[in-house]
């Protein structure tokens, strides 16, 4: 076998593996954000199934590009413990005791970097639409490669069957929004729907992102921003404290749910 045979092959193979023995997990997690991975690190690390579902090729977020693409973003001290975790460094800032920059790129990488090698699989370029929903509890993802759904290709889906579901899609809530409008369910919230994010006020936002971080439906969970469209949270820039401690809690709810 020539080696360009040898090389697609293994691709190919490799791949195959590692998609089939994720076609049922424990948790599937939708969107590779920040809260995302920090709730992918922590679940996998504590024995369970994870695989992640990242529309865009890179997983990550909003975190890369920092605030307005100057790649610095802003952590307060109730989350360096996380930035530990994960070998990410900070400086502190000069008059604002209790915050810190850092580096976005190398938030962004060592966050996806710490996730994978807890053991959780990303796969990128597969976008989510629909959702998997069977005697009243959420069951799993109906998924596609992203670029037949941006090309409009008539092709089927297929699907990923999964004990608990954490929509991490940020400020859409994607998946929140499929559950109500195409699954017709009541949310754990005031009305039953997505209340919609407020704007930006940083304190009450990044407290509201951990609160609101929490399960809406049996096996449907929401982190980070995601979580603060759903339950009316008021939005905060390029300060992600509040989405790595939203991260973890949604771990810790996730495994109490499972049992681990």
């Amino acid at each position: 076998m020539s080696i360009e045979n040898v090389i697609s092959s293994a691709i190919v193979r490799t791949f195959s593996e590692k998609f089939l023995n994720h076609l049922q997990v424990d948790v599937a997690i939708v969107g590779g954000g920040p809260s995302a991975m920090v709730a992918a690190r922590d679940l996998a690390a504590a024995g369970a199934k994870v695989a992640v579902f990242e529309r865009k090729l890179a997983p990550g977020g909003g975190t890369w590009g920092g605030g307005m693409l100057f790649n610095e973003v802003v952590v307060q001290s109730d989350a360096t413990n996380i930035l530990d975790d994960f070998g990410i460094r900070y400086l502190p800032i000069d008059g604002a005791e209790g915050y810190f920059t850092l580096d976005s790129v190398e938030m962004a990488s060592a966050l996806i970097y710490g996730a994978v090698h807890a053991g959780a699989k990303i796969f990128n370029a597969m976008s989510v639409e629909d959702i998997i929903f069977k005697e009243g509890k959420v069951g799993g993802l109906v998924i596609n490669w992203t670029p037949v759904e941006r090309l409009g290709m008539h092709v089927d889906p297929l699907t990923v069957v999964s004990k608990c579901v954490l929509d991490g899609t940020g400020h859409p809530s994607e998946i929140m929004n499929l559950a109500v409008n195409k699954a017709h369910i009541a949310l754990n919230t005031p009305t039953g729907k997505i209340l919609g994010e407020k704007p930006m006020w940083v304190d009450s936002g990044e407290a509201s992102t951990v609160e609101n971080t929490q399960e809406y439906f049996p096996g449907l969970f929401a982190c980070g921003m995601s979580a603060n469209n759903v339950m009316g949270g008021y939005r905060m820039g390029p300060i992600f404290g509040g989405m790595l401690m939203s991260g973890r809690k949604a771990a810790k709810l996730i495994l109490e749910n499972l049992g681990k």
